[in-house]
């Protein structure tokens, strides 16, 4: 039977519990067991689709079309294993399903409630789909003493009590600030976050203190006596130069020998970090550089792009370099300031979005690196933009547009109603904007002899998907007869994947977005081989 670890959050947000669940998942993982994670979210939204990336970050996206929690990204990026749909769940999600079986008479006419109903729905999502797991890690959005978090932590303690206490353990990450004037670090907010947590039922095991800098052992000492944790499972985390350090910090204070101790567990091997240790040296101490322009309409909130950065770093490590991130608005990027904006970048890089705003900046920043041999890369509204640009400009169809911008254009971009998925045909709407965009993983085939063919060394490819318009296939002889080939195809020939310009050294767009299968241990092949071209136009 598995066993089940609560990450909870006490104090302010963003301390981070997913990158603290993910370092903890590879420790565990590296020892040999096999593990699972999961985040329940509070908030009411079905799942983050719907979202601004301002209000929520990015989405990330599964192979099986969920759009969830940036969270899971981290997940995947330390742990290697594939969320899944039911890896993530909202509040939204949970009493959606309750009202559909209430209004189908499933509760035989009782009075539906949060206990049971509500309750019992999330400890059913908590144990749903496992199998052979040793460790499933569920990680609690938002802070302890929110009160959209309450259900989720009222069916925590009760999932503990079901399973037992030797199958459940309770992690809380809280914040131990450092009083700048009076040159203290204080644990008193710990004391408030733990009580609040205990007078719900639910005492920590372990408790993840998050610092600027070290606990003294007093601090430490008066954390353990008053929050009822031995001091042994009092963990330190001090703020890490990359986020790549937290497996060795974590491992370095025992973290996931606490959690084997807690669960009579005799570990099967020590953890491997030496490629962590790797990672981290080349990250922070590579003498060599490269400036990637990123031209986007979120770039002030960075969690907006967090794949996207983290692939950009991952190609980085795989050519020994440091990756200089400009972010540029593409609002207020005019076309009179393009050439002194961009002269300082080795590589630019457009990336996913929705809508009109913005988009005449990205056509702007296109179109200079097409014309002064910069490498480029497009994802997903990149790649559209691209073809637009190329549209515009190199076949003087001056009119030519998304209809996701403008109903008076010549449609090299149109919205796709439907299309086919492992042979049957999925429908999408431009009404009901959540979920209906074609989603998660879907094939292509590469044309032989194209440049993205060698860099991903097949001619078959899987990659995810979260569009809802595509580029108008029709188009494809004007635009192959000028030189952009339509490199990527649906295996149907139907759908364009991915462009490339052939007499340039490196333009590529691609409508899906490799960004959210790149690991730190193995980095997407597009990300490499697009630094590799920035390194070359140093």
């Amino acid at each position: 039977m598995a066993r089940y670890i609560f990450v909870t959050g006490g104090v302010v947000s963003s301390l981070g519990k997913g990158l603290s669940s993910a370092s903890l998942a590879y420790l565990l993982q590296s020892r040999g067991y096999k593990v699972r994670l999961r985040k329940l979210d509070p908030y009411l939204n079905i799942d983050p689709g719907t979202m601004s990336p301002f209000q929520h970050g990015e989405v990330f996206v599964t192979d099986d079309g969920a759009e969830t929690d940036l969270d899971l990204g981290h997940y995947e990026r330390f742990s290697g294993i594939s969320a899944k749909q039911s890896d993530n769940v909202t509040t939204g999600k949970i009493y959606s399903d309750i009202l559909k079986k209430e209004r189908r008479g499933l509760y035989l006419g009782k009075t539906v409630q949060v206990i049971p109903h509500v309750t019992n729905e999330i400890k059913d999502f908590i144990k749903k789909d496992i199998k052979d797991e040793d460790f499933v890690i569920c990680e609690i959005g938002g802070t302890v003493g929110d009160i959209e978090s309450l259900p989720f932590l009222e069916a925590i303690r009760q999932f503990s009590i079901d399973v037992g206490s030797n199958k459940s353990l309770f992690i809380h990450l809280t914040l131990v600030p450092y009083m700048k004037a009076s040159d203290e670090i204080k644990t008193k907010p710990t004391q408030h976050s733990v009580k609040e947590l205990r007078a719900l039922g639910i005492q920590p095991n372990i408790i993840i203190c998050r610092c600027e800098r070290p606990i003294p052992f007093g601090q430490r000492k008066k954390i353990s006596l008053f929050c009822n944790v031995s001091i042994d499972n009092v963990i330190e985390t001090i703020d890490v130069k990359t986020i790549y350090e937290a497996p060795i910090s974590f491992h370095k204070e025992k973290l996931d020998q606490q959690v084997l101790n807690y669960f009579k567990i005799k570990s099967k091997r020590q953890p491997n970090l030496l490629p962590w240790k790797k990672i981290t040296k080349t990250v922070l101490s590579s003498k060599n550089s490269v400036n990637i322009a990123i031209i986007g309409k979120y770039v002030n909130l960075k969690d907006a792009y967090k794949s996207l950065d983290e692939a950009l770093t991952h190609g980085g490590i795989k050519n020994n370099l440091k990756i200089n991130l400009i972010r540029i608005e593409s609002d207020y990027l005019k076309v009179s300031e393009v050439k002194k904006k961009l002269a300082a970048v080795n590589g630019i890089l457009i990336p996913g979005g929705f809508g009109k705003r913005g988009t005449e900046g990205k056509i702007a920043a296109i179109s200079y690196a097409r014309k002064n041999k910069i490498p480029f890369l497009g994802i997903c509204f990149g790649m559209q933009m691209a073809v637009i640009e190329f549209a515009r400009n190199v076949l003087k169809i001056k009119k030519a547009s998304s209809t996701e911008i403008s109903k008076q254009c010549i449609p090299i971009v149109g919205l796709i109603d439907e299309w086919s998925k492992n042979g049957k045909v999925q429908k999408g709407t431009s009404k009901n904007l959540g979920g209906t965009m074609r989603l998660g993983l879907y094939p292509a085939k590469l044309k032989e002899s194209s440049l993205i063919k060698k860099i991903y060394k097949s001619r078959n490819i899987n990659e995810r998907h979260r569009h809802r318009y595509e580029v108008n296939i029709n188009y494809q002889k004007n635009f192959e007869e000028k030189g952009m080939s339509f490199s990527g195809i649906s295996p149907d020939n139907k759908l364009p994947e991915a462009i490339e310009i052939k007499k340039h050294p490196w333009f590529i767009a691609v409508q899906f977005h490799p960004e959210f299968k790149s690991r730190p241990l193995l980095p997407h092949p597009l990300f490499s081989s697009f630094i590799a071209a920035a390194k070359k136009n140093k």
